[in-house]
């Protein structure tokens, strides 16, 4: 079994800044990536920025030049550092990793349980 933690979410006043912590653990072999996604209320869920091991990151446009994301591996952590909120950054945002687990025959993806994230003056 394998386990997303997330923390960080929150209320926020727009150009704030948030940054957002995902953990991973359990029976884990291997992870190729891990990202972060987000869903708006009456919207689909999209990617935000995301990270393979060794690798460089990947943006949404609309992210771009506001957010980071950033990994520790030897935590397996990542972190989505996000500057100059905006209102429409409101959503649930959601961990995801690409997890060799131990006992599996593959990599699939694992899922967190979500992190509220409001920016509202």
């Amino acid at each position: 079994q394998v386990q997303l933690v997330e923390s960080g979410g929150g209320l926020v006043q727009p150009g704030g800044t948030l940054r957002l912590s995902c953990a991973a653990s359990g029976s884990i072999f291997s992870i190729h990536a891990m990202g972060w996604y987000r869903q708006a209320p009456g919207k689909q869920r999209e990617l935000v920025a995301g990270i393979r091991s060794g690798g460089s990151p990947n943006y949404a446009n609309s992210v771009k030049g506001r957010f980071t994301v950033s990994e520790d591996n030897a935590k397996n952590t990542v972190y989505l550092q996000m500057n100059s909120l905006r209102p429409e950054d409101t959503a649930v945002y959601y961990c995801n990793a690409d997890v060799f687990a131990y006992g599996s025959v593959g990599y699939r993806d694992y899922w967190g349980q979500g992190t509220q994230v409001t920016v509202s003056s």
